[in-house]
């Protein structure tokens, strides 16, 4: 398999036979800037300083006017190994905030007061964002409502969203009584700064309160995906076992890597409830009392991420090595999951 040796970071990565450029890095954790990923505008365009590519698919339009060593790197296969010179995503202001129109593609319930939304961008359009991201619904009056981006980037076909219904809450009202698949709506993204930080190499406590877990489940399957060698632990606190929606995808977390735990926290249990019980942050710090040789990661409601920043940093963890996002319901403007 060619092989490609990015400039100047000095990253390299195997192309499999008949795999562009970018998607092999995107695959093996190597953030190349992208936009469309159909050739088009010229984003992934790279120099291309020693070896042969292919453009299987025909040139592609944003080679058009190009230097010579020019190379679109969503649609270039590589005949031989390469070295490239391209700047690599490595910071939140790396990224271009855009605004876009997008399609309500698919609505799923997922509990009683939960929906995921799959948001689709225009054909041949793609959104890069880092895991952890949020986006903004840019509403007819100006108004936006944040929701945090639940998927990882590299399974970027798809946006996805989980929305909780919020009694009195205009927008997620309309989410649940109004909102149609094939609506067009408008965001802007990628927002925000709580992304993982890859180059620690800290073991991970994940702290998530209700659809907190919507940005966490990115960061994790970001990891997964990339291989991330760090042990991993989620705290996920609802309020009763109702609350845990897509249950079975920390357990399945649990099966692929042997150094990843799911601690679920009930605050309100049912009667049968066997496992832990009280508010999430209180279970971080029973098992971990010294918390200082981690990295957390919290997101959920201001009032639980507040205790929990004052109790990990009685525990001895410094804020540097703490992320959160509290997100509100409801109020303007809005962060809502």
């Amino acid at each position: 398999m060619p092989t490609v040796h990015a400039e100047p970071s000095g990253h390299q990565f195997e192309v499999q036979p008949g795999e562009s450029i970018l998607s092999a890095a995107l695959r093996q954790g190597v953030a190349l800037p992208y936009g469309c990923r159909n050739g088009q505008c010229g984003s992934c365009n790279a120099t291309l300083l020693s070896g042969s590519v292919d453009y299987p698919e025909g040139l592609p339009p944003a080679l058009e006017g190009a230097p010579a060593d020019a190379c679109t790197c969503c649609r270039a296969v590589p005949r031989t190994d390469l070295r490239l010179r391209v700047r690599e995503v490595e910071r939140v202001a790396d990224i271009e905030v855009r605004l876009l129109p997008c399609r309500v593609q698919r609505i799923e319930p997922l509990a009683h007061d939960v929906v995921r939304l799959w948001l689709k961008l225009p054909e041949g359009d793609r959104l890069q964002f880092l895991a952890g991201q949020y986006l903004e619904f840019v509403l007819p009056d100006g108004r936006q409502r944040a929701f945090s981006i639940a998927n990882a980037p590299h399974d970027d076909a798809l946006l996805e969203l989980h929305v909780r219904h919020v009694p009195g809450g205009g927008f997620t009202g309309f989410v649940f009584d109004q909102l149609k698949e094939k609506a067009i709506l408008r965001i802007r993204a990628p927002l925000g700064t709580f992304v993982l930080r890859e180059a620690s190499a800290r073991p991970i406590l994940f702290v998530a309160g209700g659809t907190g877990l919507a940005p966490v489940k990115g960061m994790i399957e970001h990891a997964l995906h990339v291989g991330l060698s760090r042990p991993m632990t989620l705290y996920w606190g609802v309020r009763s076992r109702r609350d845990l929606y897509l249950p079975e995808l920390p357990r399945a977390w649990e099966r692929a890597r042997p150094d990843f735990r799911y601690v679920p926290v009930l605050s309100e249990p049912d009667p049968d409830w066997t496992g832990r019980t009280g508010f999430v942050h209180a279970a971080v710090v029973a098992d971990h009392p010294a918390l200082d040789p981690f990295e957390v990661y919290m997101a959920g409601p201001p009032p639980m991420v507040a205790a929990a920043r004052e109790a990990f940093t009685r525990g001895g963890l410094a804020l540097e090595h703490l992320h959160s996002d509290a997100f509100e319901f409801a109020k303007d403007p809005a962060r809502s999951g």
